[in-house]
């Protein structure tokens, strides 16, 4: 399975070709009963990106997060989404609104990992996210990886940990908290609702685009707004839950922004808290402490 680099939006198109995925954005959450204000904001950053007679890619390379936030009725989930634009050419975000969750296309996107070795770290060391590789690293699972020499361990090192540092930096806090760092209680909590409205038949269910030659709309979604961040949930649509049976058991969480900004909450199947919801690379104590946990 190969995946294409998408391709950088010509200056002039790029603000109709933004407004035209944010209205499309404003669709699917409405059909998928998101809060009203929600639905508004992406419709009014169409609007505003429409009526602009600067490219918003321009304002973006000129004038960083905070030029864009400036713009009225764009905030920072419409920022992020401007900026992850710029940057990759397209916004996985919205892939994810349409059930595609697929953890091999955030891989691919650093430099040192190619469609073939993205497919094998999610297959293979059950990686879901650029948190989950820079994990596998530090607790050997990478090195151990066949095929995977000191040159090319070292590679991929520098590669996640400069995508990840620069998704860090103070100066994109700053612009309107981009990284989101809910707690584990939060996360938990997002999960035990989803799963709940989804065995009760609460919540709207889409077609995913992946894995299902049918079309059927089986896959519940949940979106939710906590600490002031918003927050979308539904059952994990990958090639490694459909392998291991546990597309009803695995639930990937994530926030407007960063493809960086996803969870994912697993049934623990062995040691001390086997039986357990855990956020995958983390278990809870009673206390609340957080301890970090080998990914399955």
């Amino acid at each position: 399975m190969g995946t294409t680099s998408p391709q950088p939006i010509p200056e002039a198109e790029f603000n109709s070709r933004m407004a035209t995925m944010f209205r499309h954005a404003a669709t699917l959450l409405e059909a998928q009963h998101a809060d009203t204000f929600r639905v508004l904001a992406y419709r009014n950053g169409a609007d505003e990106l429409e009526s602009l007679s600067e490219s918003a890619a321009q304002i973006y390379r000129r004038d960083g997060l905070w030029g864009l936030i400036a713009l009225p009725t764009i905030g920072r989930s419409l920022a992020l989404a401007i900026a992850d634009v710029v940057g990759d050419g397209h916004w996985r975000w919205l892939d994810r609104l349409e059930g595609d969750t697929d953890p091999e296309k955030i891989l691919a996107t650093l430099p040192t990992i190619g469609p073939k070795l993205a497919r094998r770290l999610h297959l293979e060391l059950g990686i879901e996210s650029l948190d989950d590789l820079e994990r596998s690293i530090y607790d050997g699972r990478l090195g151990r990886l066949r095929g995977i020499g000191d040159k090319r361990w070292h590679a991929i090192r520098d590669s996640v940990v400069a995508r990840l540092h620069s998704r860090r930096e103070p100066q994109h806090d700053d612009a309107g908290h981009a990284h989101v760092r809910p707690t584990v209680e939060l996360l938990l909590s997002i999960d035990n609702e989803y799963r709940t409205r989804a065995d009760q038949n609460e919540l709207v269910t889409i077609a995913p685009q992946r894995f299902n030659p049918t079309g059927a709309r089986w896959l519940p979604v949940l979106h939710t707004t906590r600490d002031g961040h918003h927050f979308t949930a539904m059952f994990s649509n990958t090639a490694r839950a459909h392998e291991l049976g546990r597309t009803n058991d695995w639930v990937v969480i994530f926030a407007d922004g960063p493809d960086e900004d996803r969870w994912t909450v697993v049934t623990e199947t062995h040691g001390p808290h086997s039986g357990e919801r855990v956020v995958r690379g983390h278990a809870l104590h009673a206390d609340g402490e957080c301890l970090s946990l080998a990914a399955q």
